[in-house]
């Protein structure tokens, strides 16, 4: 990978990283504390967040061959938590507790229909209405913006996975 792709890779994890910093600082959690207390979920978004960069692999489900984007949140949550979920999105669609778009926050599982198919795609919310996931062949694990037409528009919702599902 050239230099200069390196850097910029390392350019957008910092920003992401502020951007989570600054937006936990400055905000009051709305819920109650759940049994996978928030600092762990933002490890989970931490984490997610480092293997940006990694290639998409249909059916990949580690960082030395790349990821399809359940195989990444599986990795992910195993190597964060401890937590295996089911291999599909679909599946994990149905783990974990639902949630309205207002109560996401970093760690939740985000849900698309991108196969004309619901709950063909997910990914793990980072805040501030950004999520990151492994999209799809020729590019690699990437932060995309809920608010993109695109992904608003297949949104299918979203689950909170805590230690007790």
């Amino acid at each position: 990978m050239p230099l200069y792709r390196k850097f910029r890779a390392m350019q957008r994890i910092y920003l992401t990283l502020l951007i989570l910093l600054l937006g936990a600082c400055s905000t009051t959690p709305s819920t109650p504390q759940i049994q996978t207390s928030g600092g762990r979920m933002n490890d989970v978004a931490l984490y997610a967040l480092s293997l940006a960069d990694t290639p998409y692999r249909y059916g990949g489900n580690s960082s030395d061959n790349g990821f399809d984007c359940s195989g990444f949140v599986q990795y992910v949550y195993l190597n964060t938590l401890g937590i295996k979920l089911p291999r599909t999105s679909t599946e994990m669609s149905r783990a974990g507790e639902p949630l309205d778009a207002g109560q996401l926050h970093p760690g939740d599982l985000v849900f698309f229909n991108t196969r004309q198919q619901p709950f063909s795609h997910v990914g793990i919310y980072v805040g501030e209405e950004r999520f990151v996931h492994s999209p799809s062949s020729g590019k690699a694990i990437m932060v995309a913006s809920m608010r993109e037409k695109y992904w608003r528009s297949r949104y299918d919702g979203a689950r909170r996975i805590t230690s007790a599902n």
